[in-house]
């Protein structure tokens, strides 16, 4: 493509799109039939000039007057508690359901995983002895010790919202890093894994998992299970990129992306559930089965809004993405 000539020949056509969106509500019906015309030209010179011959100067020139024109031609649209209702009965759930095939493997894994190096470090004193002096060991693991103390050492509300923030910018680190080839979601997933499995090994080897478990379990289902659906979408987001499939790398790496974002925010909804559990009833006086009954019930409560909800929502179509109305048209690269 020659782009001097191209523009030449369009840029009249460019001049009176700016003109009529320029001129607003005060266009005749003619006007307005043009405006549409022009804007479908405009977006199709724009994906070409993206294609054959990137200009940045003109890029952003016709990128800017086609999102005013779309915006003029379809209207603006405000959220509303309608496209949030619909978000959390059906775009959220839908995600998570769709994407299970990738946390569900990413759970069973960590899982295991937390559980082998629980063991290892356990059975292996020398190991214990790497982490820490053994007066350092015994404070963490005795009877009343840090392991105990840590989910009541401060006030409740505020222990909850602290932990409440520290979940969701983990969970939101590894959707958004896993455009990274998911390289970073697997460090912070292990990392993760390692912390569980450290404090599974040393409270084994003091003959306190059975305290560690009731500690964990309550708050400990639902939070982990978000960690590895956060994860698990961040793998996904990575793998599009990797291998997009039959769209192109930019169309498939945002697809993935523009769900990833949706699901930070139920995701930081569900953290907040297990962070005022972990908060108000993991250091309560409750006896330890009704602690690990009520996390029991969370989860499975959580699990029935994926598979209910979200996966009725997903047999009818919907991706979790944005409405089509609420992201960009994908061009044409080529007319």
């Amino acid at each position: 493509m020659d782009l001097d000539v191209f523009v030449s020949t369009h840029h009249t056509e460019w001049d009176r799109l700016d003109h009529l969106l320029h001129r607003g509500r005060s266009l005749t019906g003619e006007e307005v039939d043009e405006l549409v015309d022009l804007y479908q030209r405009t977006a199709t010179h724009l994906s070409l000039i993206q294609s054959d011959a990137p200009d940045p100067l003109l890029t952003v020139r016709l990128t800017q007057l086609v999102a005013r024109a779309r915006s003029t031609v379809t209207g603006a649209r405000r959220a509303s508690w309608r496209d949030a209702a619909r978000f959390l009965t059906a775009g959220f759930p839908a995600a998570v359901y769709r994407s299970r095939h990738w946390w569900i493997p990413t759970a069973v894994l960590s899982t295991l995983l937390a559980a082998v190096i629980g063991w290892w470090i356990g059975a292996h004193p020398e190991v214990q002895a790497s982490i820490a002096a053994p007066e350092d060991l015994r404070a963490l693991t005795r009877p009343g010790g840090e392991y105990e103390t840590y989910y009541s050492s401060h006030p409740a509300a505020s222990f909850a919202a602290q932990v409440w923030t520290n979940n969701a910018q983990a969970a939101a680190m590894c959707l958004v890093l896993g455009a990274f080839l998911c390289i970073p979601v697997i460090w912070i997933l292990f990392i993760n894994v390692l912390n569980l499995a450290v404090g599974i090994g040393l409270m084994s080897s003091a003959g306190r998992l059975d305290t560690f478990l009731g500690l964990v379990l309550p708050h400990g289902l639902l939070e982990l299970t978000a960690v590895f659906v956060a994860a698990g979408t961040g793998l996904r987001l990575g793998w599009a990129v990797i291998d997009p499939g039959p769209r192109t790398r930019r169309s498939a790496l945002a697809q993935q992306g523009r769900a990833a974002m949706g699901m930070a925010i139920g995701l930081a909804l569900v953290l907040f559930v297990s962070g005022v559990i972990e908060g108000f009833v993991t250091p309560s006086s409750l006896p330890t089965w009704a602690r690990i009954t009520i996390g029991v019930v969370a989860e499975l409560a959580f699990l029935s809004y994926v598979y209910v909800l979200g996966g009725r929502a997903a047999r009818a179509g919907n991706t979790g993405d944005l409405e089509a109305e609420g992201r960009s048209a994908e061009l044409p690269a080529a007319a």
